[in-house]
């Protein structure tokens, strides 16, 4: 077991790192991996790793929907909320309806076994959708309008909707008749009679209780401090948010994966602070949880039932998306502020199928329901086309069809890759510089880059100032460059060359008055340059920025 989990990590990783060198999404790479390691190809996974293949995606679904939650914007979700909820039912149910339709006169299966494929196709992946739609909101693409948001949520309510009308269908079909429910009065509601009201309790109860949830780690985490880390905060949440997916199952009258994303929602205007600890933790746990996800997505894929179904299969996703989730997209967007690009942007953005499909594909197969090995052929195909495609897509066409406008840093966390240029002299103030230096990349695990200007020839000394450089900054990465030239103007050029994020430097020319801050140098620098500048002075530092 311990293996197959080695394997599944360590090729899982590597290969989508080979694809994301490629241009090609990570996901690929790891499917493929799946593929290969699984029973059709390899048969490396232990069956005991394939046997607890479905709580390990339900943990990684989590990990996904709490990192939803935690990037929700509330303002952007009041400015397009009737266009979250029709994105929640519509497209959904339009691509359900066409998926039955076309299995109906392609597969020749009653309207109701066609209905079930279509709920299984229609559902969107989280682990895909998610983690595209936080990437674009880190970069500011549709972020005005809440398009990001907007798509969130709506494939979030879309599950509820999709999930509900399965269970009812498969119990409908096992059984060849369900039962309903006697009001007071004598009148009976059907199953379908009941949905609405079903739909309704899931998500008002799932809402509640991922309010609820947030209240009480709000209260332990930042008012009682009973975790003294963040990698504390974030496993008390997570298992938290992990309870809720567990009770849903167990107690199912509401979202468990709704009540996780409201958590993280209601955690941002509870208290960000904490809301932004938690996002780190999430992050990555997410790192992890995405390896093993796809990879166990890759090993579920069942490829020796998809050769007689191929070419059918393709043409039902296509009646599916183009024309049933195409409708739903148009109705969702209709009277709204969105452009026709912003629409047509739902084409690459809301299509991906991957996790739900490997979920539930194979349960009608297993119960025994007429056609389920067609059924089970088609929901791998779907993950197999929509999910790379989907990965590859949404991040290549939104420059080309979304705004790009302001970022809110409360609601996402914006990885930037931290540069330090330290700029030393062979005087003691070298020194000094170095250690502000190797302080502040330690405190945002950063880089540094170490820059002598070369004006007068001494090899001895610019020898003893690289061996104090990799003395201070020997647990920090770092790299050593000498030029020659005008201090001021290669200081900034060289600031610019390796995108540096700030520049720490010593105080030169000391003058007989005390009203001069800065020597010559450090003044030039700060009449030139962009970026923040730190001067260092003394043991003393003045944070000066232009």
């Amino acid at each position: 077991m311990l293996e197959s989990i080695i394997w599944i990590l360590l090729m899982g990783f590597f290969v989508g790192q080979i694809a994301r060198r490629l241009k090609a999404p990570a996901l690929v790479g790891m499917v493929l991996v799946g593929i290969l390691l699984g029973p059709q190809v390899g048969n490396v996974i232990e069956p005991e790793v394939l046997g607890a293949a479905s709580a390990l995606r339900t943990i990684a679904v989590m990990v996904i929907l709490m990192k939803a939650g935690l990037g929700l914007d509330r303002e952007k979700l009041a400015q397009q909320g009737s266009v979250a909820l029709r994105l929640g039912f519509l497209p959904a149910t339009c691509e359900a309806i066409a998926v039955a339709v076309a299995a109906m006169a392609l597969f020749q299966f009653d309207f109701a076994t066609g209905l079930l494929l279509g709920c299984i196709v229609g559902a969107e992946s989280p682990a895909v959708i998610v983690p595209a739609m936080l990437r674009l909101k880190s970069l500011g693409w549709g972020v005005k309008k809440g398009i990001p948001d907007a798509i969130l949520t709506g494939s979030a309510l879309s599950d509820v909707l999709l999930l509900l009308v399965f269970s009812l269908l498969l119990a409908f079909l096992s059984q060849g008749a369900t039962t309903g429910v006697t009001l007071p009065g004598g009148w009976t509601l059907s199953p379908l009679q009941l949905l609405p009201l079903q739909v309704i309790i899931q998500i008002v109860f799932g809402v509640v209780l991922g309010w609820l949830t947030a209240q009480m780690l709000v209260s332990l985490l930042a008012q009682q401090n009973w975790t003294q880390s963040a990698v504390q905060d974030g496993l008390v949440a997570a298992g938290f948010a992990l309870l809720l997916v567990v009770l849903a199952e167990r107690v199912p009258i509401f979202s468990g994966y709704l009540a996780v994303m409201s958590t993280g929602f209601f955690l941002i205007e509870l208290d960000a602070p904490l809301a932004r600890r938690l996002r780190g933790g999430f992050d990555s746990l997410w790192v992890i949880a995405e390896t093993i996800l796809f990879v166990l997505l890759g090993a579920s894929i069942q490829l020796s039932v998809l050769g007689d179904t191929l070419l059918v299969g393709l043409l039902v996703l296509a009646i599916g998306t183009l024309v049933g989730r195409s409708l739903g997209w148009y109705l969702s967007t209709l009277g709204s502020n969105w452009s026709w690009k912003e629409r047509l942007f739902l084409l690459p953005g809301n299509s991906a199928k991957a996790t739900v499909q490997a979920a539930i594909g194979a349960i009608p197969l297993a119960q025994g329901i007429a056609g389920g090995e067609t059924i089970l052929a088609i929901a791998a195909l779907s993950i197999l086309v929509t999910a790379p495609l989907g990965a590859w897509a949404i991040p290549t066409f939104a420059p080309q069809l979304l705004e790009r406008g302001e970022v809110d840093p409360t609601k996402v966390t914006i990885s930037q890759r931290i540069v330090l240029l330290a700029a030393v002299d062979t005087s003691p103030l070298g020194t000094q510089v170095l250690t502000k230096a190797a302080e502040m990349a330690r405190r945002s695990n950063g880089e540094v880059v170490v820059l002598h200007v070369i004006r007068v020839n001494n090899s001895q000394g610019v020898a003893q100032l690289q061996e104090h450089s990799r003395q201070i900054l020997a647990d920090i990465r770092h790299q050593f460059v000498t030029v020659v030239g005008s201090v001021p103007e290669e200081i900034v050029r060289t600031a610019q060359e390796y995108g540096v994020t700030e520049i720490i430097m010593g105080k030169r020319g000391h003058r007989p008055f005390e009203d001069v801050l800065v020597g010559s140098v450090s003044q030039a620098v700060l009449e030139t340059s962009p970026l923040p500048v730190v001067v260092v002075e003394d043991d003393q530092v003045a944070m000066v920025s232009r």
